[in-house]
């Protein structure tokens, strides 16, 4: 696709943002350690999952000229202790909505986690 401007983006963030709350569930965000997949498309090793977050619903919090702004998750519980190297979000109905990768997509305060440690997302901006 050619440039597309920032309201373009925005609206782009903002469909985005509405498929997460699509489905009969909270959207969700899984921490997984180990080898990202090539590509969403790809089943995650769930025996390499961390860490489970919940958003509420709707998930957006804030649409402003230069981001799109979700709501808080809520804290949940490390279910195993490894180092966080990539998460997926899936929307409320289980689909697929992104990949992250630790470092350049998303950021915690510390990748390391430890079993029965708990784990929360403050503040998620989606940038065009």
């Amino acid at each position: 696709m050619s440039k597309t401007s920032i309201k373009a983006r925005l609206a782009m963030i903002q469909a985005f943002a509405n498929f997460m709350d699509n489905g009969s569930q909270s959207a969700t965000v899984i921490f997984y350690e180990g080898l990202q997949p090539a590509s969403p498309s790809v089943a995650a090793d769930q025996n390499n999952a961390l860490v489970t977050l919940t958003f509420p619903e709707p998930c957006i919090k804030e649409t402003t000229a230069t981001y799109v702004e979700l709501h808080p998750t809520d804290t949940a519980t490390v279910i195993k202790t490894g180092t966080a190297t990539w998460a997926r979000i899936y929307n409320g109905a289980g689909e697929v909505a992104a990949d992250l990768t630790m470092g350049a997509d998303i950021t915690l305060a510390n990748t390391n986690l430890v079993v029965g440690g708990t784990l929360s997302i403050q503040s998620i901006k989606l940038r065009p």
